[in-house]
């Protein structure tokens, strides 16, 4: 909670909350999208499910010593962060099962971590034993 040590946090947060907050509609949207596909697609596949539950916590609210305000931001904060993690979950679960192969490595560009089982950028000897001709 950083933004309680700042002098000028009234004003100037004051401002930014209903940039924050205008997010939730999108990211409700992007939930229920995400979970549609999820659970089509997976399914479908026969991908493992993502467990959400792993992903989105809400409990902070619960911590009695936490104003009001202080709650709903940390339930909403748990909320969009951990739909965050689990959407990425998601998208490298979609991306193992339909790709499987590492990007060019780059000066700055990070490795995604669900990446590192994938196949070498390149390496078309591999990739032809492993998949053959298909």
């Amino acid at each position: 909670m950083d933004y309680k040590q700042h002098k000028t946090r009234y004003i100037r947060h004051f401002f930014t909350v209903p940039f924050i907050y205008m997010m939730v509609i999108p990211i409700l949207v992007l939930d229920l999208c995400m979970e549609i596909y999820h659970q089509c697609t997976f399914r479908l596949c026969t991908i493992p499910l993502v467990k959400r539950s792993s992903y989105i916590r809400i409990d902070r609210h619960k911590l009695q010593y936490l104003r009001p305000f202080d709650k709903v931001n940390c339930a909403y904060c748990g909320y969009a962060n951990g739909l965050a993690a689990y959407f990425v979950e998601i998208a490298g679960r979609t991306e193992k099962y339909w790709c499987g192969i590492r990007h060019k490595d780059e000066k700055g560009a990070i490795m995604q971590p669900h990446q590192k089982d994938f196949l070498e950028y390149g390496d078309e000897k591999t990739y032809k034993k492993k998949f053959g001709d298909c």
